[in-house]
């Protein structure tokens, strides 16, 4: 990938990154710690526990979500500055520009990408 193509991915990337740690912050309460933030919010719960407990589910659902968008996020920068980004990691054919603008952590090409996914789907499901 050419070095003005792979920059603009790179700032792409970079001002996802700030709006999810912005995000993250947010979750946490700003500035302060997590464990700050958590004796905060047990503080201010109300005494319906099922909703407190749907509520702190929630928020470990999307801190989770985010803490791994930001793993990928990093991880595509990373491509970037080896100059790998772009490239499937299972085949090594490009991944299309409109997929990259659509997905910037894109790992795979579409083609490398459904054979994932289908076979996640023919998957027995543990348990069942």
């Amino acid at each position: 990938m050419s070095t003005p193509i792979s920059d603009t991915y790179r700032h792409q990337l970079q001002a996802m990154r700030t709006e999810v740690l912005a995000q993250l912050r947010a979750q946490r309460g700003g500035k302060i710690g997590r464990a700050e933030a958590a004796a905060n919010a047990r503080e201010t719960e109300s005494d319906d526990w099922a909703q407190a407990d749907a509520e702190r589910d929630l928020a470990f659902a999307l801190e989770e979500r985010e803490s791994a968008e930001l793993i990928a996020i990093d991880a595509a920068l990373q491509r970037v500055a080896d100059g790998s980004y772009g490239l499937c990691v299972d085949c090594g054919t490009s991944i299309a520009t409109a997929r990259l603008h659509a997905n910037p952590v894109a790992l795979r090409c579409v083609a490398c990408q459904d054979k994932i996914e289908q076979a996640s789907r023919s998957a027995p499901t543990p348990g069942y």
